[in-house]
């Protein structure tokens, strides 16, 4: 019995020991965290409208908590969803959209389905059919009318009965989806009234749009998708908005002046339905109007106020009203220098300012209409992380209502006296709370384990640096596992560097990437840092770059090569680079602009030529080719492929139609044409990004470059 309690003690202490230097593999390197090392989480996590309850789904099914007692039941069970289904029985519960703890909706089978609880039970209220290709769907608020998109055109289903808003015949006029890329924070092309009967909608003729070819390689022979395509400088499609009156089916479209290829950002209803609301921009993106239309009719009603700056104006956000208020509003705005909250009367125009500071507001979450409260993320604290706020709309007494370090996300309910608050940081994988708004106390719901506690970890330091002209410079460094500073160590910097995007934040994994651990565990030090350009730090630091893509970022991202140099572990020799998109556009414009700091480069899905990317991006941050020919020559990398020094893996997605393929193909002719060698790899059937278990074998071929020509 001794020896079985001693025995038992060496294999708990073993394992323990064994515990901490366990190594990732690849596949859980780049998939573990949304596998089998994905951190606990609530999920569709939603309050019930009257902000008693709370609904998250789980395994097979919805639970529901009671605010006050914390008790917790089965809301709906496939179990119970099955037995409504004779045929199709379904193999996971669909996400349900709750109108209330009675009611709710959703899309399976080809149907939209409406529940209701029948005593211990659920039943299907009504159905309605769907087309097979029926995608964009949306339910407007009276929870029974939706619209979907077939192809190129736009329908409406009520009461079980399908109509078609519109009947395009060519396939390049398309209607009822999002338009201009997705920029402009455009995510629909589906605008429903608020009071159910009417629909905006997005029709966006691009006939006029060069044709450009996506090929599929998966079938003999293969085949040709044209796609439409508008290149900086060149022709750009043309948006108009609809409104579709679903009681008499006519539709008037708003009398928008201006020119034909400008922007239609913001769309936004007036909660009385009676107007629609268009930020007009123009194609230049430096001047924006935000103008009121008469919904019925079409006609402009009246421009509230305009936007200019000598750079560019980026609306990103539709209007939010103010509870009960047809007339008062939140715009937010970078006017300021920071995306701010700024409070607008129909009647009197601008009102106030609500929020101000060397800061941003990331989200809004909602109101407190009793306490004339407003709810929001942002970035206050430090630009690494996000916190949880409300102000006073009337007196601007602005409270932070969380207390952990960590980026913060919220949900608020409907009166604004409670508020679901999930965050990581470095230390804590994921926790969730519910905060009572008025006098902060909270209950905590979730406290996730450490998925990764049985590996071995590496050191992460944080790294601030100055840029030139002394602003503030964000990164990580991670070092090997068993890190000896009396070594010298390869180096990987991991870079993106563009807008829209930020690296480095205090999340967990404090790495950010577990891959750049699984590095780490294998003898390399990873570099990464946020330079100017990138978002999240203000107007200034983001049009740092502007018409000069990869130069301001390439003078940061050389501080933290200085940086690196001047550590005696960092082998100096042997330093290599890599990057995705905007990512991969920096490394090559390194590899070939500075060709004598990095041994070695592995650029995906790179622009090459900022020419041959879109018109909504590209001449935001570069004019157009015509307007700065300097700027566009000096990023064109395919002129500069002769002063390559050191070893280059270029991979690209055959299907990208983000970053389309020709830039390294004609990259690859450029090399050709003078005689300089490098290495290239494609990926049939992926598009810009390469996801899914192929994403392995990618990760494997960039790791395999940087062990065959970095390690000693």
């Amino acid at each position: 019995m001794k020896l079985h309690k001693f025995t038992l003690l060496m294999v708990v202490l073993g394992g323990s020991v064994f515990a901490q230097t366990q190594k990732f593999t690849m596949a859980e390197a780049v998939n573990g965290l949304r596998t089998n090392l994905a951190v606990k989480s609530i999920s569709q996590f939603s309050w019930s409208e009257d902000g008693k309850f709370y609904i998250q789904a789980v395994k097979g099914g919805y639970l529901i908590t009671d605010l006050k007692t914390n008790k917790q039941d089965t809301l709906v069970s496939l179990t119970q969803l099955n037995r409504q289904f004779s045929a199709d029985q379904l193999k996971a519960v669909p996400p349900i959209k709750f109108i209330n703890s009675g009611h709710g909706y959703f899309n399976a089978n080809d149907k939209m389905y409406w529940i209701e609880r029948s005593g211990n039970d659920w039943k299907v209220k009504n159905k309605a059919p769907l087309n097979e290709n029926a995608s964009n769907i949306k339910v407007f608020g009276d929870h029974e009318t939706l619209a979907y998109t077939v192809k190129n055109n736009l329908y409406i289903n009520r009461n079980g009965k399908s109509v078609a808003v519109t009947n395009n015949s060519d396939e390049n006029i398309i209607s009822g989806q999002a338009v201009h890329r997705n920029e402009f924070g455009i995510d629909t092309g589906i605008f429903p009234s608020p009071n159910s009967e009417s629909v905006a909608f997005y029709r966006m003729d691009q006939t006029m749009v060069a044709d450009y070819p996506v090929i599929d390689w998966s079938v003999t022979p293969a085949i040709n998708h044209n796609m439409k395509y508008p290149m900086a400088g060149q022709a750009s499609h043309q948006v108009t908005l609809g409104v579709y009156n679903i009681k008499d089916q006519s539709t008037t479209f708003l009398k928008v002046e201006g020119e034909k290829d400008q922007y239609l950002t913001a769309v936004t209803w007036s909660p009385d339905s009676k107007y629609i609301f268009v930020g007009v921009l123009n194609r230049e993106q430096n001047h924006m109007k935000m103008n009121q239309y008469d919904a019925v009719t079409g006609n402009l009603v009246k421009t509230l106020f305009e936007e200019a700056n000598e750079k560019y104006v980026e609306p990103q956000h539709p209007l939010v009203f103010f509870p009960k208020s047809n007339t008062d509003f939140i715009w937010q705005s970078q006017r300021s220098g920071y995306n701010h909250l700024f409070h607008y009367s129909l009647e009197k125009g601008l009102v106030a300012q609500i929020t101000k500071g060397d800061w941003l507001v990331t989200d809004i979450l909602g109101f407190n209409e009793k306490k004339k409260e407003i709810y929001f993320v942002s970035t206050k604290e430090t630009p690494l992380e996000r916190h949880l706020y409300k102000i006073n709309w009337t007196n601007f007494k602005m409270q932070r209502l969380d207390d952990a370090e960590g980026v913060h996300s919220g949900v608020l309910s409907n009166d604004g006296n409670y508020l679901f608050d999930m965050y990581s940081n470095a230390n804590s994988p994921r926790i969730a709370n519910i905060i009572n708004t008025n006098n902060l106390k909270y209950n905590t719901i979730l406290t996730a384990e450490n998925t990764l506690k049985n590996y071995q970890r590496p050191e992460i330091k944080n790294v601030n640096l100055k840029a030139d002209d002394g602003t503030p410079l964000y990164g990580k460094m991670i070092l090997p596992t068993n890190f000896d500073a009396n070594k010298k160590y390869p180096v990987i910097v991991y870079l993106y560097n563009g807008p829209h995007l930020q690296l480095i934040t205090n999340t967990f994994p404090a790495s950010g990437n577990l891959w750049y651990e699984y590095m780490a565990q294998n003898g390399y030090i990873i570099f990464t840092m946020d330079g100017r350009g990138s978002s999240n730090r203000g107007l200034k630091f983001e049009q740092a770059v502007f018409r000069n893509l990869g130069t301001t970022e390439m003078k940061d991202q050389m501080k933290g090569v200085e940086y690196l140099k001047s550590l005696p572990y960092v082998d100096a020799e042997r330093m290599g680079i890599h990057g995705w998109s905007f990512g991969g556009f920096m490394t090559t414009s390194f590899m070939l602009r500075q060709p004598d700091v990095f041994k070695v480069g592995v650029a995906g899905g790179p622009v090459i030529d900022w020419k041959m990317y879109e018109i909504m991006y590209g001449e935001r941050y570069m004019d157009t080719p015509q307007e700065n020919p300097q700027g566009y020559a000096t990023a064109n990398l395919l002129d500069k492929v002769q002063n390559l020094k050191g070893k280059l893996l270029m991979i690209h997605g055959a299907q990208d139609d983000v970053v389309v393929w020709q830039h390294s193909i004609k990259f690859i002719k450029s090399a050709v044409d003078n005689g300089v060698q490098l290495d290239y790899f494609v990926y049939p059937g992926h598009p810009h990004n390469v996801i899914g278990k192929d994403r392995v074998h990618l990760i494997q071929k960039i790791t395999d470059y940087f062990d065959q020509f970095l390690k000693k």
